[in-house]
């Protein structure tokens, strides 16, 4: 019985890749099931609401466009890509410092042409940034930009908000895996039994 699901399963998988018979129920509960990126995206843009109703960080990106941002991000997308899906490439900078404090780091953020320990030093010192970025012989914007990974890496307040939406993409990425795992494992069976079995009887 268990074997005759199995191939039945397996039928429709074939006939609807391959567009010979209409998709059967079993195979619509299936594909209902699987969250796809506009619903992703619109979960996380409740979470953002709630991240900007609370007045935790300031940006002219709606909630929506965080969402997006987010999305593209796990998609290895760059600020300026991300930018550009957004509808304007300008926006690259205001991305960028949006994503550093939702937490999503790049490798390219750390990678400081001073010593780390020392520009903390000298924040703490009570020095000007002017004064901070002469001896550290970079610009004040730079020096902003670094100061402001620092600062978001070791704020929490957004933490419990951040592991929702952490949250939201894993179970995007494992619906995800769980679709690729039935094409790749299914496909070529499926196949093999549809050449076996007369297609007429179904």
């Amino acid at each position: 019985m268990a074997e005759d699901t199995r191939k039945q399963q397996l039928l429709e998988l074939f006939t609807t890749i391959t567009n010979k018979k209409t998709i059967v129920e079993p195979m619509r509960k299936v594909h209902g099931t699987l969250r796809d990126r506009d619903a992703v995206e619109r979960e996380i843009a409740l979470i953002m609401r709630e991240i900007l109703d609370q007045g935790y960080f300031k940006t002219k990106l709606a909630p929506r466009q965080l969402a997006k941002l987010v999305v593209a991000y796990y998609d290895e997308k760059n600020d300026t890509e991300i930018a550009r899906a957004l509808g304007d490439e300008k926006l690259s900078k205001t991305v960028a410092r949006a994503r550093v404090r939702l937490k999503l780091f790049r490798e390219l953020d750390f990678k400081m042409p001073f010593d780390r320990e020392m520009m903390t030093e000298l924040l703490d010192s009570g020095k000007t940034m002017k004064e901070i970025s002469e001896e550290l012989n970079v610009s004040p914007s730079t020096l902003r930009e670094y100061r402001h990974v620092i600062e978001q890496q070791e704020d929490t307040t957004l933490d419990p908000y951040l592991e929702r939406i952490r949250d939201v993409m894993e179970d995007r990425d494992l619906s995800e895996h769980m679709t690729r795992g039935v094409i790749n494992d299914g496909l070529s069976e499926a196949i093999d039994v549809a050449e076996a079995i007369d297609m007429g009887e179904f």
